[in-house]
């Protein structure tokens, strides 16, 4: 039931965008090339999962055998590789007795490249709002842990191209925040 209406809405969401797009075709022409297939990939898994948070992050799951403490040796190791640095970091909770599909632990990394990061604020204050990225650690009770970061997709091609070097310094902010925690999900230095 609950996907048929998912899909209803989706149906009447693709009808309004369709007449939009219609209706503002210069405007439209003007987006990034990636602008609508960036929107449609975050509508869908919305409409697979129904949760706008999970649409806009990644996921990588932790190997048995890496601790949380191994993933925050790997983040800071691989931060240096990357041309980024630790702007902050916090261990938000350890509950010991957590149940098996209840949050045991949470740590959030803050990550940044303070050079990248003033060329986009000079651009517009509202990439702030994405900075510093983060990447947070989450493990269950049940010892499934993982970690998580934005998709930086939607900010990189969801409006006007990205001028100047800009779209080469966003894409390695991205590749930094796809490949350390996907690496430090391995215990990878």
């Amino acid at each position: 039931m609950i996907k048929n209406i998912l899909a209803l809405i989706g149906a009447v969401v693709l009808v309004v965008a369709l007449g939009a797009y219609a209706k503002m075709g210069s405007a439209v022409k003007g987006l990034d090339s990636g602008a609508l297939p960036a929107y449609m990939d975050m509508f869908n898994k919305v409409l697979k999962d129904g949760d706008p948070a999970k649409a806009m992050m990644k996921e990588f799951k932790v190997a048995e055998d890496v601790s949380g403490d191994d993933v925050k040796e790997s983040i800071t190791a691989l931060t240096e590789e990357y041309n980024m640095r630790i702007t902050g970091y916090v261990k938000m909770f350890t509950k010991d007795d957590a149940k098996p599909n209840e949050v045991k632990e949470a740590r959030i990394y803050s990550l940044c490249s303070l050079p990248i990061a003033k060329v986009f604020l000079n651009h517009s204050r509202y990439f702030g709002g994405f900075m510093p990225c983060r990447i947070m650690y989450i493990q269950y009770g049940n010892g499934d842990a993982y970690l998580i970061t934005m998709d930086l997709n939607l900010a990189i091609h969801g409006g006007l191209p990205l001028g100047g070097d800009m779209l080469k310094l966003a894409t390695s902010v991205e590749k930094a925040m796809t490949d350390i925690p996907k690496r430090a999900a391995e215990g990878d230095f």
